[in-house]
């Protein structure tokens, strides 16, 4: 007997969700100066030497035997980015730079910051040598990190691995998902998490984030169209057990291809 396609259709109307996500601190963009990169000192070109460029560079002690290579410096250009520690969800903070002769002046926090001067002594295959000039004692280490992208770099998904991964989304939900089985897309105020496992048919959850329909009425409206089919619940929201959710299914289609729907909203 051939079995049927089951497709699993999940719909999450997110109106306000209470798990938040750390930010990753932005700065405003600047127009970057290009120039040769240094390979073997700082020494100075037409154009100023260029120590950093776009892209990410992990951080730590020149001393540690063995770096644990979890804090970051991202580029998002020759002259302004951002750290982040991917111990700590990524927290970090914006900056500004101005590389000069045998120097590189952060300014953390934006522009109008202090400055904070990482004295450069040297650079090899892409990494960067030196120290800040108030600790001389501490020898640090930049060393880029092959493969990313700074414009999509996650540190807390670097440093935990693809099957420990977090979806951050700009309206301040988050998730956890295994990349080794899930695809996150984002459409406007849409997100698809898509199984990319074996399945027969589509398996998918979309989470839409709404504003003018809220909490039960939004599911009243999604569960509309199906008429008496429609089963509407109250119960705790996923992940946030002490908030209430409200959700709507529909039961699983037995004599056609199996789909059935899903959905839970908060407010």
């Amino acid at each position: 007997m051939k079995k049927k396609s089951t497709v699993f259709l999940s719909m999450i109307m997110m109106v306000l969700l209470a798990a938040g996500c750390a930010g990753i601190p932005a700065a405003a963009p600047q127009a970057a100066a290009g120039a040769d990169a240094v390979q073997d000192g700082p020494a100075a070109e037409e154009s100023g030497p260029q120590f950093f460029t776009k892209g990410v560079y992990a951080n730590y002690a020149k001393e540690a035997e063995e770096p644990s290579r979890t804090y970051f410096y991202v580029f998002a250009a020759d002259n302004y980015g951002y750290t982040a520690d991917g111990e700590k969800e990524g927290i970090g903070l914006p900056f500004d730079t101005e590389q000069t002769e045998g120097a590189v002046k952060f300014f953390f926090g934006g522009a109008d910051e202090s400055e904070d001067v990482f004295i450069v002594t040297g650079t090899e295959n892409g990494r960067v040598y030196g120290y800040f000039e108030d600790t001389p004692e501490r020898e640090l280490v930049f060393e880029p990190v092959e493969g990313v992208d700074a414009e999509t770099f996650s540190a807390e998904n670097y440093v935990n691995g693809p099957e420990n991964s977090v979806y951050c989304d700009a309206n301040g939900w988050s998730i956890r998902y295994d990349a080794t089985k899930f695809e996150i897309h984002q459409d406007g105020p849409q997100v698809f998490i898509v199984y990319t496992g074996d399945s027969a048919g589509t398996n998918m959850i979309t989470v839409t984030y709404t504003v003018g329909n809220k909490g039960e009425a939004a599911i009243k409206a999604l569960g509309e169209p199906y008429g008496d089919k429609a089963v509407y619940s109250e119960t705790p929201f996923p992940g946030a057990e002490d908030v209430t959710g409200y959700r709507v299914s529909v039961p699983v289609d037995t004599e056609g291809s199996g789909t059935y729907m899903e959905a839970i909203s908060l407010i």
